[in-house]
């Protein structure tokens, strides 16, 4: 199982830098980036058959953390896609009130 983990988080890493998303990093560094920087770039940048190979790796629990924590936040600026991962893999009724409301207690319990 550690081996299929590991050659995923290779695979994914391989297509992050072809879609340039460490340009402002160290080339050495890259490879050893948080399983959470891992997940939010992959949702920012990659497409369905990579998202869906976190999936395979991380817990449903531990996406929808990241997705919450980082991409939530973002919430005018990600809106379309925000809304569709609601939607499509966290199976959220009513995406737009839930982002919402995720975002304001982000905001709540980050800055109040």
């Amino acid at each position: 199982m550690k081996m299929v983990v590991d050659v995923i988080k290779k695979d994914l890493l391989v297509k992050l830098k072809q879609e340039h998303c460490f340009w402002s990093y160290n080339e050495n560094s890259i490879d050893e980036i948080s399983d959470e920087m891992l997940i939010e770039k992959t949702l920012l940048h990659l497409d369905l058959p990579e998202i869906n190979q976190l999936f395979q790796i991380y817990s449903f629990k531990k996406i929808k953390r990241v997705w919450l924590d980082y991409l939530i936040p973002q919430e005018e600026y990600l809106y379309t896609l925000n809304r569709f991962f609601a939607w499509y893999y966290f199976n959220i009724k009513n995406p737009d009130s839930y982002i919402k409301s995720m975002a304001t207690r982000y905001f709540n319990r980050h800055f109040a």
